[in-house]
């Protein structure tokens, strides 16, 4: 069966964090382009909530949860996604934490539960899924990783130095398995509402200086990620790896703004 340009038809997807917010709605986003999507978290409710609409779409699905600080539920996940679906061509990172503190009030229970989640989680997913598409010589990882993959933000230490690391944990993944037919490349979303930070972004000094610093004067919709996603997924990214695609309407670029 051949597969071209942006249709996931026929493919087969793994989003891990895919149940809320930014990983929701790239789950739902994957199955509209055409992708089985297994969409999974924590939390039960969640994924059979994500599941259905997957469903809806007239996609395969499964219910199943998983939590990315603990290995034996990733590789039951991958084991029982491989059995009912047949493989997993596609593996998104979603899941993350962050929590503002000044860092010299950081507890490392903090800095190292926030680390284990975002960089810690992101690798296991990588190992126990990159095994599977290692052994079958393809694959497209997209892992998620932040402005703050590139700037620092204030009393964040934890969380950006977490969102660094992905960028270079891309970027070793694509030097080494690249070869091998899996390509990794991450997603750096830019200031997006959602119902977490709603009342940040409204309501504070720091969302207007989030707003004075994206050029486009606004923040971003979650489903203006679908396709950056939905691209890095499919078969017109076969020769694009270990990049970090910022979709930030700007903030990246910007410099003074008035």
């Amino acid at each position: 069966m051949g597969y071209s340009g942006l249709n996931l038809a026929g493919r087969v997807a793994v989003v891990i964090g895919g149940t809320s917010g930014i990983g929701k709605t790239l789950s739902i986003g994957l199955a509209e382009a055409g992708a089985d999507v297994v969409p999974t978290s924590r939390r039960e409710a969640e994924v059979a909530a994500t599941a259905d609409a997957i469903g809806a779409l007239g996609r395969r699905t499964l219910r199943q949860t998983s939590d990315v600080t603990d290995r034996a539920s990733l590789e039951q996940l991958c084991d029982i996604t491989v059995k009912e679906l047949g493989k997993v061509d596609i593996l998104i990172n979603c899941a993350g934490r962050i929590k503002r503190t000044p860092t010299l009030e950081v507890s490392e229970e903090e800095f190292t539960g926030i680390i284990d989640t975002n960089l810690n989680g992101t690798l296991r997913s990588c190992q126990v899924f990159g095994r599977h598409m290692l052994g079958r010589g393809y694959g497209r990882i997209v892992n998620i990783g932040s402005l703050t993959s590139f700037v620092a933000f204030h009393e964040v230490a934890a969380y950006t130095a977490s969102k660094a690391a992905v960028a270079g944990l891309t970027r070793s993944l694509a030097v080494e398995w690249g070869p091998r037919g899996v390509v990794t490349n991450a997603i750096a979303p830019g200031v997006f509402r959602t119902p977490l930070n709603q009342a940040l972004l409204d309501g504070t000094p720091r969302g207007q200086e989030l707003l004075l610093r994206t050029p486009m004067r606004r923040f971003g919709k979650l489903e203006e990620l679908v396709g950056a996603a939905v691209f890095l997924a499919s078969e017109s990214a076969s020769f694009v790896n270990g990049q970090v695609l910022a979709v930030d309407g700007g903030f990246l670029a910007s410099g003074v703004n008035q």
